[in-house]
């Protein structure tokens, strides 16, 4: 069979399945195995692929048409145009939590050496990707999961980013000693009735307990912003990712934390994605 043969084959079964991307999804598992960047395909579509390329080919598109996504597949994602590793203990990076990140960049003429914190920090990708643009700001990332933090280690010795991140398992802020120029966190805000009904793409691969947050998706939220506002530096901020329609009860959440609104970023949806506070 040829590279253009294997791609039209993938391409026709998930389009069957319904998936939205059926053909780049079809383009970037074929290039996996054969080595070929999913761009160069066209020009190499008359590429023979053995019978074990072929193999492994199926092999992936069988565990994604189980609904496993392709980063999971591949055990990598982009993030703000940066690859970060992903395994079953993190979170799969979601384009929308690039919304905090640019918010905190947008700080830089402020703040020379700034000091990060990052609650649940999962791959380590907003810390990082906040370090990899900002030379002279330092990082901590905390996640009670000790796989996700081995993740973010692993992704900062990639990046050549270790000098500058730590990371350590830690309940929230617990143990933790301040002053933070800067607290971040994408922390869990989906509801337990959310989450059942959750597309299985995230419902069956993300970690729950990297989701949901109780009963009204708020849990996280009251466990984190009255200790981060206690490790704030002065004239520090917090910014954290929130679901669609939280930003009014993450809002009275904070002012009962001792912390006032600054702003609303909404993401490229123009849904209100992530909250920044100061004290």
């Amino acid at each position: 069979m040829k590279i253009a043969d294997a791609v039209t084959e993938l391409t026709r079964d998930f389009i069957a399945a319904g998936f939205p991307s059926a053909r780049l999804d079809a383009r970037i598992l074929v290039g996996h195995v054969t080595g070929f960047e999913p761009s160069m395909l066209f020009a190499r579509g008359d590429v023979a692929i053995n019978d074990a390329q072929m193999e492994s080919i199926r092999g992936l598109a069988r565990r994604h048409l189980a609904h496993e996504p392709v980063s999971r597949i591949l055990g990598e994602r982009e993030f703000y145009s940066l690859a970060f590793k992903i395994t079953a203990d993190t979170l799969d990076p979601r384009p929308d939590t690039e919304t905090l990140v640019d918010a905190v960049l947008a700080l830089r003429p402020a703040f020379k050496a700034p000091r990060i914190l990052d609650l649940g920090t999962g791959t380590g990708c907003i810390p990082l990707a906040i370090l990899h643009a900002w030379p002279s700001a330092t990082a901590v990332g905390v996640d009670i999961s000790p796989g996700a933090v081995a993740v973010a280690a692993e992704n900062a010795r990639r990046l050549g980013l270790s000098a500058r991140a730590q990371f350590h398992v830690g309940d929230w802020t617990k143990g933790l000693s301040g002053p933070f120029d800067i607290v971040v966190s994408n922390p869990p805000y989906v509801t337990e009735a959310e989450h059942a009904v959750l597309a299985p793409e995230v419902r069956l691969y993300d970690p729950e307990a990297a989701l949901t947050a109780g009963d009204d998706g708020l849990d996280a939220y009251r466990a984190l912003l009255g200790p981060a506002a206690a490790l704030l530096a002065p004239g520090g901020r917090i910014f954290v990712e929130i679901g669609a329609g939280q930003a009014a009860a993450v809002t009275v959440l904070g002012a009962a934390a001792g912390l006032r609104i600054l702003a609303r970023h909404p993401d490229l949806g123009g849904i209100d994605r992530c909250l920044a506070f100061a004290v």
